[in-house]
């Protein structure tokens, strides 16, 4: 008679049940190892140009193309500088847009201040531009600069036609100083549209006040750290008595309870060898 068979002990139910649990990890260790094989026997260009089909046909669908690229803030700054800054076009890969790069190459733009640059898997990339406009061109040692609102120059893009506008029409100030200066004595001109219209440039004189060149050739000179009263009481001056148009070489308002004003001479009258012969009379010639 056979005897029963002895009951396995617990030790021997474990390592049964591990040996059941390890036959798949193994199994994905050893596929593991053959990949790791294969990928170093292969060299990695080659590996590079077998997989290139693939990656070529999950980049080439539309989903992940380029199918917008919104621009905002952009007043001073070309779109074609903007667009050759980004470097991709509608049709390129989205996936192979860098968004870091994008940004330095607009942030080194002129006129740009900062940018933020947003990539979307649907397909659109939105650039969010704030420019810094100039304010003024300052006239210093010759040459002619764009400055913003800071004083600080604006650099520029060349010979283009907004440059030209901006050159044309911004404030001019001139002399050591005015750069940093000008912003006050601009916000000032602007609150007295009608003295603003007769001025050319402001001058700083020793870094300490402003004179102001008018279309006419006088010149206006202003006290110093008073700048927006003298302003505010030329336009009152201008308005009721028209001095602005009246031929006048130099108003002086360094002193705020007084008005000096320096008339253009009169033209003298022509001397008799100027005048014009008269022409002949009807008579007949002796």
């Amino acid at each position: 008679m056979k005897r029963p068979a002895s009951r396995p002990s617990r030790t021997g139910l474990f390592l049964k049940r591990q040996k059941r649990l390890l036959r798949p990890a193994i199994g994905l260790v050893l596929l593991a190892g053959s990949g790791v094989a294969v990928y170093l026997a292969v060299p990695l260009p080659a590996l590079q140009k077998q997989i290139a089909p693939l990656r070529d046909k999950i980049l080439g669908t539309s989903a992940l193309r380029v199918t917008n690229i919104r621009i905002e803030g952009a007043n001073l700054t070309s779109e074609d500088a903007i667009r050759a800054a980004l470097n991709i076009a509608v049709g390129d890969p989205v996936l192979n847009f860098n968004v870091s790069r994008a940004r330095e190459n607009l942030t080194a733009l002129p006129f740009i201040d900062h940018v933020s640059v947003e990539r979307h898997l649907s397909g659109e990339i939105d650039v969010h531009i704030t420019e810094r406009p100039p304010y003024a061109v300052w006239q210093h040692q010759g040459h002619f600069i764009l400055i913003d609102r800071q004083g600080q120059k604006v650099p520029d893009q060349g010979a283009n036609d907004k440059d030209a506008t901006a050159f044309a029409k911004l404030p001019l100030v001139v002399g050591d100083g005015a750069n940093e200066n000008a912003a006050t004595l601009i916000d000032v001109l602007a609150q007295e549209p009608d003295v603003k219209s007769h001025v050319t440039a402001a001058v700083r004189v020793s870094d300490r006040r402003w004179n102001l060149s008018l279309k006419d050739g006088a010149t206006v000179l202003l006290p110093e750290g008073e700048e927006a009263p003298a302003i505010h009481r030329l336009a009152r001056i201008n308005a009721a008595t028209q001095l602005l148009e009246r031929p006048v070489v130099l108003i002086d308002m360094r002193l705020p309870d007084r008005l000096t004003i320096r008339e253009r001479p009169p033209e003298p009258p022509p001397t008799p060898d100027q005048k014009q012969p008269q022409p002949p009379t009807g008579g007949k010639p002796r």
